[in-house]
C-alpha cells in the first residue's frame, strides 16, 4: 500500500468511496457531487480540497499491476480567529473490505503529518455519534471528541428560502 496525493483521473474512486462512505452514513441519495465536480473543484487554478488516497496492487485481473484506490482522506485548510491556520478533514474513509488492515490509520497519520508541516495548530472533523469505532479510534491516538459543540449547516434549499424570503 502507498499514500499519495489524489489527481484528477482518481476522482472516479474518490466519488466512489464518498457514495460509500453516504451508504455507511445511512445517506445513500445525499451525494449530489459528481466527478466533474471533484475535479473541477480540487485541481482548478484555486483548489477547494486536497486528497490522499491509499493506493495498493490489485492482482485480481491477469496482469497483476493494477492498482485500486481503497480509502481516501480528503481535507481543506480553514481559518481559526483563536488558533490560526487548520486543516478540515473532510472525509477519511476506507472501502469496507479493507478496514481493519490499517489503511485508515495510515491515511489518518497522513493528515496529522501535513498539519505539522504546514505548521497548522488545530485539525477539526465531524464524527457522528453512533460511529464507536471512529470515535474510540480518534480517542486512542489522542484527538478530543466534544459532546457540547453541535454542527449547524445551512443545505441548498434552506440558502434559497433564506435569500428569497428573509432578505425582503
Amino acid at each position: 500500500m502507498i499514500i499519495r496525493k489524489g489527481n484528477p483521473e482518481d476522482m472516479k474512486a474518490v466519488l466512489g468511496l464518498i457514495q460509500e462512505l453516504a451508504v455507511f452514513e445511512n445517506e445513500p441519495d445525499a451525494v449530489l457531487v459528481t466527478e466533474e465536480d471533484l475535479i473541477r473543484d480540487g485541481f482548478g487554478s484555486v483548489p477547494l480540497f486536497n486528497v490522499f488516497v491509499a493506493e495498493i496492487k490489485n492482482d485480481s485481473n491477469n496482469s497483476g499491476q493494477a492498482k485500486q484506490i481503497v480509502g481516501i482522506a480528503l481535507y481543506y485548510y480553514r481559518y481559526s480567529t483563536w488558533k490560526g491556520k487548520t486543516i478540515h478533514l473532510e472525509d477519511l474513509v476506507v472501502k469496507e473490505s479493507m478496514r481493519g488492515t490499517g489503511v485508515g490509520y495510515a491515511l489518518y497519520s497522513e493528515i496529522i503529518k501535513q498539519a505539522q508541516k504546514d505548521k497548522v495548530r488545530r485539525i477539526d472533523w465531524n464524527v457522528l455519534d453512533w460511529n464507536t469505532n471512529a470515535i474510540n479510534f480518534y480517542e486512542n491516538s489522542g484527538a478530543k471528541v466534544f459532546d457540547e459543540w453541535r454542527v449547524a449547516q445551512m443545505d441548498e434549499a434552506a440558502i434559497n428560502y433564506f435569500v428569497e424570503n428573509k432578505l425582503k
